[in-house]
């Protein structure tokens, strides 16, 4: 069987026309939705889920595209747009009772979570982004050499064809590479997860170039379009990264800073996959963020 996390009931949720999310839900209490990062699923989160669960409705959907979730085709760049994956976090959530939660994403959900508080203010609560920059400031940042750290982000802009192709012909080595790369600490991700990771994304190819595919376009344009706007994140937030900043040269608070006024900067000496490798350390940032 594949992992789950333990004493969590699970369910396909339908979310839109078509799709629906493989969601685990734990837990009592106020709602807080966890989304998961690339190249992972919703088991990224089995370790902080089940601390939060303790007084929490803990919701972790697998995203679209990704995991056990559907996988529509992309016929546009709305398909696989942050704005839509957003939606379907809102829908997700109001269909299990819960029309104010908070949200906390990691990497590729901590992008759907920062559009979702832009454009859903009055349902999110309290934001949480992890190892992360906005679209819009992530390009800004990448320059030169440097930029070489995000092969990836150039490879799947790419026009539809090309992308697909090259990383389906070797698809472990590929997302397998993320997970060796961006771990400071292997032992976090066990064998049997590390297998389903590389096992629902050999499956989602597509999918997962759709997505970071928008991050090249429709996302950037959504995000200038609220920068010409003025408009901010208005609900407490907490961002946690590595720091990225030093390496790429560029101020991670200030640009953060720009989006969101009651904000909480910090950067962590783990890697990449925080909740993971520090899951103790993200209950508790998650659980400061919830009582501000």
């Amino acid at each position: 069987m594949a992992p789950a996390i333990p004493g969590f009931e699970y369910a396909r949720v339908p979310v839109a026309d078509g799709v629906s999310l493989n969601t685990a839900v734990g837990g009592s209490g106020p709602a807080i939705v966890l989304l998961h990062g690339f190249p992972q699923t919703h088991l990224m989160w089995r370790h902080v889920a089940a601390d939060l669960a303790a007084d929490h409705t803990v919701i972790c959907p697998d995203l679209r595209g990704y995991g056990a979730s559907d996988k529509p085709a992309e016929t546009d760049g709305d398909t696989y747009s942050k704005r839509t994956m957003a939606a379907d976090t809102i829908a997700l959530a109001r269909a299990l009772g819960h029309e104010r939660f908070a949200l906390a994403g990691h990497d590729r959900g901590a992008l759907v979570a920062f559009r979702a508080g832009l454009d859903h203010p009055e349902t999110i609560t309290h934001l949480a982004c992890l190892d992360v920059l906005p679209t819009l400031d992530m390009w800004d940042v990448m320059h030169g050499v440097t930029a070489a750290v995000g092969f990836h982000l150039y490879l799947m802009a790419q026009p539809p064809g090309l992308p697909e192709q090259l990383i389906a012909g070797s698809p472990d080595a590929f997302f397998g590479h993320f997970l060796d790369l961006w771990a400071n600490d292997p032992e976090a991700i066990p064998a049997e997860v590390r297998a389903a990771y590389l096992a629902a994304c050999r499956d989602a190819v597509p999918s997962i170039v759709a997505d970071y595919r928008a991050s090249a376009g429709i996302d950037v344009e959504h995000d200038q379009a609220d920068r010409a706007a003025g408009r901010r994140l208005t609900m407490p937030v907490a961002v946690l990264q590595q720091d990225w900043g030093a390496a790429l040269g560029y101020d991670a608070a200030a640009v953060w800073g720009a989006w969101a006024s009651d904000l909480h900067h910090a950067t962590v000496t783990c890697g990449h996959f925080m909740a993971e490798e520090a899951p103790e350390d993200i209950a508790k940032a998650l659980r400061d963020l919830l009582t501000r």
